[in-house]
C-alpha cells in the first residue's frame, strides 16, 4: 500500500523502514529535512512539504502522524483538512489523548475525511519485533488499512479497540500499567543492590535469571539485564525519569471513575520525585524529625551518610514514640 508517515523522530522513522521493507510505498515529511535524507536513501520519497505530501499520493491517501502530543498534531491536521480530499484518511500514531481523538473525529468529518487513532508500543525495538498497534475509530478503515498494521506489528500484534479514542485509551492505560512494573523492578534492584549480598550479586545475571520461567519474567527484565551489562552500577545515568502523559491521564481517568490505582499513582509521583534535587518537602520531613525527635540533620554543604544501622535507629525511635 501506499502511505504517508509524517514525523521521523526515533519511531517514526523506524515505521518508515518497516513499511518500506514490507513493500509498501512510502512517502516521508519531517519538519527537519536531515531524517528525509536519511530514508529517501533507504527508498522512500521524500517531500519537503505536507502539501507535496498529499500531492504524491493516490486516492484514497493515508496520511500517517508520528508527531509530539499536543498542539502540533492540531496543527498538522487543521492543514491536512484543507489539503485532503473527501474519503482519504489521518491516522495518528502519537501518544495522544483520547478526547482529542473524539474532538478530531467530529472536525473531521466535515471535510468527509476518516480518522484513526493508533496506540503504539515497541519503541527502538519495533523496527526488528514489531509494534503492537492499539487501533480506534471506523472499523471499515481500520480494515482498509489491514495490510499496513500487520507489516508493522508482529503476529497478532495489532487489535481494533472500538470507536474513536479507544486506541489511544487503551495504549493509555498501558503506560500506565508499565509505570508501575517498571517502579516495581527499580525498587526490587534498589534492595538487591544495598543488600549484604550486594558485591557478590550480579544483577544483569539476576535479570536473566528472573526471565526463565519466573512469575515476573518480561522484556522489561531483558532491558534490565542489557542495561546492567553495560553499566553494572549505572553510575553513567542520574534517576531522572520524565513522563510522556499516558500516565498522568491514567490516573485522571482513574479519579473520574472511581478507580483505585494505588501502585500507578505512586509509580507516576515517584516520577516527579526522580527530577527533585534536594526537595523542599524533604527539608521539611528532616526539620520535622529534628524538632520532635532531636533527630539528626544534615546541613547544607555537608556529607550525606545513610547507612542500615541509621535506619534500624529510625525504626527504634519510631517505636518508641
Amino acid at each position: 500500500m501506499q502511505i504517508a508517515i509524517a514525523g521521523l523522530g526515533r519511531m517514526g522513522i523506524n515505521m518508515a523502514r518497516r513499511l518500506l521493507q514490507g513493500g509498501h510505498d512510502v512517502v516521508a515529511w519531517n519538519r527537519s529535512p536531515e531524517k528525509v535524507v536519511e530514508i529517501v536513501n533507504e527508498g522512500a520519497h521524500g517531500v519537503s512539504s505536507l502539501e507535496d505530501a498529499v500531492l504524491r499520493l493516490s486516492p484514497p491517501r493515508t496520511v500517517w502522524l508520528m508527531l509530539p502530543a499536543g498542539g502540533i498534531v492540531d496543527d498538522t491536521i487543521d492543514r491536512l483538512a484543507e489539503l485532503l480530499s473527501p474519503g482519504d484518511i489521518i491516522v495518528d500514531g502519537g501518544n495522544g489523548f483520547y478526547q482529542d481523538d473524539i474532538r478530531r473525529k467530529l472536525q473531521l468529518e466535515k471535510y468527509a475525511l476518516h480518522y484513526l487513532d493508533a496506540g503504539v508500543s515497541g519503541g527502538i525495538w519495533g523496527l526488528t519485533e514489531g509494534y503492537s498497534l492499539m487501533i480506534g475509530g471506523e472499523k471499515a478503515i481500520f480494515s482498509h488499512l489491514e495490510p499496513i498494521l500487520r507489516t508493522l506489528a508482529p503476529p497478532e500484534g495489532y487489535l481494533y479497540c472500538g470507536t474513536a479514542g479507544a486506541g489511544h485509551f487503551v495504549k493509555m492505560v498501558h503506560n500506565g500499567i508499565e509505570y508501575g512494573m517498571m517502579s516495581a523492578y527499580g525498587e526490587g534492584f534498589a534492595i538487591l543492590e544495598a543488600s549484604p549480598y550486594a558485591d557478590e550479586l550480579d544483577l544483569a545475571s539476576v535479570a536473566h535469571l528472573w526471565n526463565q520461567g519466573s512469575v515476573v519474567r518480561s522484556w522489561l527484565l531483558e532491558l534490565a539485564e542489557s542495561a546492567f551489562r553495560k553499566d553494572p552500577d549505572l553510575h553513567s545515568l542520574q534517576g531522572f525519569v520524565e513522563d510522556s502523559g499516558e500516565g498522568r491521564w491514567t490516573v485522571q481517568q482513574a479519579i473520574e471513575t472511581g478507580v483505585p490505582v494505588p501502585v500507578i499513582a505512586a509509580a507516576l509521583f515517584q516520577r516527579f520525585r526522580s527530577r527533585m534535587q534536594d526537595s523542599f518537602s524533604d527539608k521539611v520531613l528532616a526539620s520535622l524529625r529534628n524538632e520532635f525527635g532531636g533527630h539528626a540533620v544534615v546541613l547544607a554543604g555537608e556529607e550525606k551518610k545513610t547507612t542500615a544501622a541509621g535506619a534500624g535507629e529510625v525504626r527504634a525511635a519510631t517505636a518508641e514514640k
